[in-house]
């Protein structure tokens, strides 16, 4: 079992910063990729980048690349998404996952997938204000 606690979400006014962190605990080992991911109500989760355990190669949604920076503090066992330049668009609900139990984790093309993701925290809330 792996827990997730996001943090630091909260409004920010566009082209402001604002970085998110993601506090793990548990079996953290067994995951082989690890993500950040955000939804609107009606909408699908998307995609907003995270990293591969093995080598630590980073992927990004296309929507956020150049703007949004993962990375993660191995000793503290936090992970972060630290976002510039935000856009209004970028309002949503924030969501820190880790990959399944020893899981494979799709390395395409957009990198994993939703479903290669077994744990998930309960979200933080970001609103970007005009």
């Amino acid at each position: 079992e792996v827990q997730l606690v996001e943090s630091g979400g909260g409004s920010v006014q566009a082209g402001g910063s604002l970085r998110l962190s993601c506090t793990a605990s548990g079996d953290i080992d067994r995951s082989n990729c690890w993500g950040w991911f955000r939804q609107v109500p009606g909408k699908e989760r998307e995609v907003v980048g995270g990293f591969y355990t093995t080598g630590g190669a980073t992927y990004y949604g296309d929507s956020v690349k150049d703007r949004f920076t993962v990375s993660r503090d191995n000793d503290k066992k936090i992970l972060y998404l630290q976002m510039n330049n935000k856009a209004h668009e970028d309002s949503a609900m924030y969501y820190c996952a880790a990959g399944r139990d020893r899981g494979y984790c799709y390395a395409g093309k957009g990198g994993p997938q939703i479903r290669d993701f077994g744990y998930w925290g309960q979200g933080t809330q970001v609103t970007v204000s005009s």
